[in-house]
């Protein structure tokens, strides 16, 4: 069955990095839409970043647009979030999770239509 695990996650200060890690099992990234999304303190959910595993385009938040890449390595099944210049709002429960591999990218930000979530990793900016 389709399971995602998260990690790298950790406690920072602001101005540093961290790369999470999303391993997939039970599918390959051959022709996958993949999503990361982050849950702050509160009830509400965003949308960080996509990507097209099949031609590796990606979509971004405009909160993290510049600040933040994801990327994919097929043959370790593996995506990652590069996270630079963290700040204390970045603090949050991150996820990542499987789309529709047809869904357009910025919709795919909205997290309406995840298929499998991971069960998340926690950052934590702060001084």
């Amino acid at each position: 069955q389709v399971q995602l695990v998260e990690s790298g996650g950790g406690l920072v200060q602001p101005g540093a990095s961290l790369r999470l890690s999303c391993v997939a099992s039970g599918f390959t990234l051959d022709d996958a839409v993949i999503g990361w999304f982050r849950r702050a303190p509160g009830p509400e959910r965003e949308g960080l970043a996509c990507i097209a595993t099949s031609d590796g385009s990606t979509a971004y938040a405009d909160s993290v647009k510049g600040r933040f890449t994801i990327s994919r390595d097929n043959v370790k099944n593996t995506i990652y979030l590069q996270m630079n210049s963290l700040k204390p709002e970045d603090t949050g429960a991150y996820y990542c999770a499987t789309l529709p591999p047809w869904i357009d990218l910025h919709i795919g930000l909205k997290g309406d239509l995840v298929d499998h979530w991971g069960p998340g990793t926690q950052v934590t900016v702060s001084v």
